[in-house]
């Protein structure tokens, strides 16, 4: 029963975010997960969450499925063995979780309660670095819309998870009590005055206008396939593409911006075609930045640079595994195709990278992946007018994978109070404004320019000064007091 319990909490908590929405699974998958390891044994509390963590990821990010087979080359049947295997190696980090939850926390109101919470958001936070990271379907994305969105400048996503694992661990001592009524009801009290006090600091402005007031922005959204984008036949479709989309809004916008890799080949490659572009631009005292691949000696980096009406590179500093760089190269490639795609094989930006300089603002940038990590954002964000980022979602098909990608940057926009420019190949398209509500969008799918008005911000929200240290030090605290008690019991 607690095995079926669990599987169905996991298949549960994607629905509680985009482009479902549906927030308050989180909570009622927290609490299965809970109430499933209320008496296991270590060992099984390890299984148990292991099953929940495996069921999450296959429901939550099924669309790497489609990135291999359909977009990668890769047989239907070997793909599913490969996402399947992905899955269930992700879910060993909650198994974790339930391990160290079974054996060191669980027990009295502390640890059953707070402590199931604390130690839910440091393995967040783990599976957020550890091997690179694989920062997706944290809980706290959920409450981008809700009243508890107003921690998200304070605590930044890890403290909205914080929430979620609290409130479903409350709910769980309702649903199968083991304490006093009065005992029951204080977790219960805390979840909705957190939720309150969420509320309220919602209500705040962290940021301020700044006295830059506002730049007019065009996005172009070429929508080129996946199965086209690298192929030498479509090179220079592509490039016509690019020219006949911006022409129209190199007189009206004061910046133009071009999606990840927007041009298929390095920058020195297609040198002819940016002297054209560039004096296009020129013309009209218009900035532009785009996405495109760029060499430095050997290494070659996926990179954004401003073109002209501004300075500045910005090399990615987080890759995408067998996407942009293949783990122990000289052992798989060439055993399959997916092993072997087109431009696979970036080398790492450097840490501490400067926002981009284009019109007179500073420009902080995130390439694709990038923008789901919330302290790499908030190193930019610090330094910066307004955040942007460039991807190419194309990659994930028609599947929940963009929408996912779309909250996480939404996200980020709230959390350090500032605008965002979201700019694709594909969609999703947007500009965010800095409470992380879209104010426009291109519809996916479909090639499309978008024109629009950004405002620049200033200072700094709690998070974007203190980042995610200050919610995982507490938790840390809290899972300390918890093992301590329960070793005393």
């Amino acid at each position: 029963m607690n095995a079926l319990i669990a599987a169905l909490a996991g298949a549960a908590l994607p629905f509680s975010l985009a482009p479902f929405h549906h927030w308050w699974l989180g909570i009622a998958a927290m609490a299965g997960l809970a109430i499933a390891l209320r008496q296991a044994s270590p060992g099984r509390g390890f299984l148990l969450a292991w099953l929940f963590g495996s069921v999450s990821f296959g429901f939550g990010v099924s669309w790497i499925y489609v990135a291999m087979h359909v977009y990668g080359g890769t047989s239907a049947w070997l793909s599913t063995i490969m996402t399947g295997a992905f899955c269930i190696a992700l879910g060993l980090i909650p198994g974790l979780f339930g391990y160290l939850y079974c054996r060191w926390i669980r027990g009295g109101r502390a640890g059953s309660v707070l402590g199931f919470a604390a130690l839910w958001v440091l393995t967040e936070w783990f599976r957020g670095w550890f091997l690179t990271g694989f920062p997706w379907l944290y809980l706290g994305y959920a409450h981008l819309d809700t009243a508890l969105s107003g921690w998200a400048p304070v605590t930044g996503v890890l403290g909205l998870s914080f929430w979620v694992a609290l409130a479903g661990a409350a709910l769980a001592e309702l649903v199968w009590p083991s304490h006093s009524r009065r005992q029951r009801a204080l977790p219960a009290v805390a979840v909705l005055a957190l939720a309150l006090l969420g509320y309220s600091l919602g209500q705040l402005s962290w940021t301020s206008a700044s006295p830059k007031g506002t730049l007019q922005v065009g996005a172009v959204q070429p929508n080129i396939a996946q199965d086209k984008k690298w192929a030498y036949t479509e090179y220079w479709d592509t490039l016509d593409k690019l020219d006949k989309a911006s022409a129209p809004l190199w007189p009206e916008v004061d910046l133009v911006i071009w999606p990840e890799a927007a041009v298929p080949a390095l920058y020195h490659q297609a040198a002819p075609f940016f002297d054209y572009i560039r004096e296009q631009a020129q013309d009209h005292n218009t900035a532009l930045i785009t996405g495109v691949p760029t060499r430095d000696g050997e290494a070659m980096y996926n990179s954004t640079l401003v073109v002209t009406g501004g300075e500045g590179v910005y090399h990615k500093q987080r890759l995408v595994p067998f996407g942009e760089y293949v783990p122990l190269a000289s052992l798989i490639r060439g055993l399959i195709r997916f092993f072997d795609l087109p431009m696979s094989s970036f080398s790492r930006g450097a840490d501490h990278q400067p926002p981009l300089q284009a019109g007179g603002w500073a420009f902080a940038s995130a390439i694709c992946y990038e923008i789901v990590y919330p302290d790499l954002v908030a190193e930019g964000a610090a330094q910066a007018d307004v955040l942007f980022t460039v991807s190419n979602d194309a990659w994930f098909g028609d599947t929940k994978g963009p929408h996912q990608h779309m909250q996480m940057a939404q996200m980020r926009a709230l959390e350090n109070g500032r605008e965002l420019l979201r700019v694709t190949n594909t969609g999703i398209t947007a500009f965010v404004d800095h409470h992380g509500q879209i104010r426009q969008r291109l519809p996916a799918f479909e090639p499309g320019v978008m024109q629009g008005e950004v405002h620049a911000r200033q200072g700094l929200t709690p998070f974007a000064r203190w980042r995610s240290l200050p919610i995982v030090l507490l938790c840390a605290a809290i899972v300390i007091i918890a093992a301590l008690s329960h070793r005393r019991r």
